[in-house]
């Protein structure tokens, strides 16, 4: 399957940018104006020379053809993937106007795709052949995994302690004592080898300084800390499928065990979260044989986008294994057959009522769930004060959006495609509300990222 006859929306494109500086920057890089001897090929490749401040253009090359998602190269010292000269290529070809066209690839590029070919070749011819030092030793992984339980369960039963007290020296005293409190405790956490804990307890650190109402939302906090604490402290006694969703709160690694799931999965969303030291992408995909949501994460270090990077909108034939856990959704991309392509599938949308029972039902299986994944069927985006809601345009019930929803971009994007019709939309249903990532207007348009 060739790429050069499959354009690319402009939404798809901007949206693998890793954050928003490069998608402005990368927009503004869009026209034919700073580029020369741009081309493409039938095997999926674009390149092309960029203007810049220096004596010599920049040379950009993306592989599109690539089923995990486009690569990149360009001599720009970016460190940012891909940076903002392989967006405004991708958009000048997304433009089909001519400026790039099918043309023989220059030595600079070809070199290129040269190399990707050959680690990908004897990538292929090694993967098959000796197994990890883990697999190697099952034994010595055996009595690793027991040392690090036990350092866990030290880890649990001190933060239980520590919840204890400061339960009996009252909430006031997590005011009075401010970050460093929690800032000591998450960092026990880590020395235990329990990363979920800690990255829990350094959420309780923000709460006393997050307004009116903190007390009660420290307290619910705690409970589910605690709850927790108290899954893995009991795991033997627990059901094997929420075992391991505890296990995988805790911070415990996991592989994806579970069978190998051949579909032709549709890209709903793609969006990153990032913290001092780790880049975390998430997207959602839709299997439209299986009719499963699926969750891929991947990771960047601190100032670096995760390498994965699938536009929204298009379609892969791929096989996906999920992770352990009862009611988890995330899985690993496992072989494609073929790349990301554009594909008139829509994932079937339900009211905004099921869709709040339908977290109500998922927290059964994991009381720690900030949200599931929902597509809301004809639904209207309308003010409410304040705030906004998504009603349903044949019922009388709405979803309020998150406060996370409300003060990103893509709330006027949802409004401007929706002009008072409605649309359907896909997001993150959970206890703070509705999060719009992709939306669909009525009739065969495109998915517009919200994200």
């Amino acid at each position: 399957m060739t790429q050069q006859g499959v354009r690319w929306t402009a939404d798809q494109v901007l949206a693998l940018a890793p954050d928003v500086a490069s998608r402005k920057a990368g927009s503004k890089l869009g026209a034919a104006g700073p580029w020369s001897e741009a081309g493409s090929s039938d095997e999926g490749t674009v390149w092309g020379l960029c203007k810049g401040s220096g004596s010599k253009p920049y040379q950009t090359v993306v592989d599109i053809a690539e089923a995990a998602g486009p690569a990149y190269k360009c001599s720009c010292p970016s460190r940012k993937f891909p940076c903002k000269h392989a967006i405004g290529l991708l958009l000048l070809w997304a433009g089909g106007d001519g400026s790039v066209p099918t043309a023989k690839a220059p030595d600079w590029a070809e070199q290129w795709i040269a190399g990707r070919k050959k680690r990908a070749q004897e990538k292929g011819e090694s993967g098959g052949g000796g197994s990890g030092s883990a697999s190697a030793d099952p034994e010595a992984a055996r009595r690793r995994a027991e040392r690090r339980a036990e350092r866990v369960t030290a880890g649990a039963t001190e933060l239980e302690q520590r919840l204890a007290d400061l339960l009996r020296g009252g909430l006031a005293s997590a005011e009075q004592a401010g970050y460093g409190l929690w800032e000591e405790t998450a960092a026990r956490m880590v020395d235990a080898q329990a990363p979920g804990l800690a990255a829990r307890v350094r959420e309780l650190g923000a709460i006393p300084g997050s307004g009116p109402g903190w007390p009660v939302r420290l307290l619910e906090e705690c409970a589910l800390l605690h709850l927790l604490d108290q899954g893995w402290l009991r795991r033997e006694r627990l059901p094997d499928g929420l075992a391991a969703t505890v296990r995988s709160r805790v911070g415990l690694p996991a592989s994806a065990e579970g069978p190998p799931v051949r579909d032709r999965w549709l890209v709903l969303a793609q969006y990153d979260t990032a913290d001092a030291k780790l880049t975390t992408r998430r997207i959602w995909l839709y299997g439209a044989e299986s009719d499963r949501i699926r969750l891929l994460l991947s990771y960047g270090a601190a100032g670096r986008a995760p390498e994965l990077a699938l536009p929204v909108g298009l379609a892969l034939e791929a096989e996906v294994s999920a992770y352990p856990g009862a009611g988890q959704l995330r899985a690993a991309l496992g072989e494609q057959f073929a790349p990301p392509a554009p594909a008139a599938i829509r994932p079937p949308g339900v009211t905004t009522a099921r869709a709040a029972a339908r977290y109500g039902e998922a927290l059964r299986d994991d009381p720690w769930l900030d949200a599931v994944p929902v597509t809301l069927d004809r639904v209207l985006p309308i003010p409410d004060g304040d705030s906004w809601q998504l009603a349903d345009a044949d019922g009388d019930s709405a979803l309020p959006l998150s406060p996370a929803a409300r003060s990103r971009p893509g709330l006027w994007r949802l409004v401007a495609l929706s002009g008072g019709a409605p649309v359907k939309v896909f997001g993150e249903c959970g206890h703070r509300g509705f999060t719009p990532l992709t939306a669909w207007p009525q009739g065969a348009g495109e998915a517009v990222p919200l994200c």
